[in-house]
């Protein structure tokens, strides 16, 4: 499973990169959206992927029973998704205000500072 997964990361990785490299705006944010998506699997991946019990630690024990899942990587996804979801609104919302200034999505066109 986890050759697989580092395929998938890597092409993740390289059509993000690709799609950011573009002239187009909407496909600097699609490939922004893409590195994101990347950047999360990757802390999954490096992580390890074991299937545990949650990190409950029962009443009368210091320490959880058996094996148990690490919730750090799943706290941190969590928090660059959050991170992400606003980054990409951000940058949505910059992509249609400039888009009504500019009426162009190259940006190359938008080099220009007088419109």
């Amino acid at each position: 499973m986890e050759p697989l997964m580092a395929i998938t990361i890597g092409i993740l990785f390289a059509a993000a990169i690709y799609m950011m490299l573009r002239r187009s705006i909407v496909k600097l944010v699609i490939g922004l959206m893409l590195l994101s998506n990347a950047a999360n699997l990757l802390i999954f991946a490096t992580a390890g992927m074991v299937r545990g019990a949650p990190p409950l630690v029962p009443e009368g024990l210091s320490a959880p029973e058996g094996m148990v899942a690490d919730p750090l990587p799943q706290a941190l996804v969590l928090t660059a998704i959050v991170i992400a979801f606003g980054v990409l609104s951000f940058a949505v919302v910059l992509v249609r205000r400039a888009w009504e200034i500019v009426r162009a999505d190259d940006l190359d066109k938008m080099k220009d500072t007088d419109t």
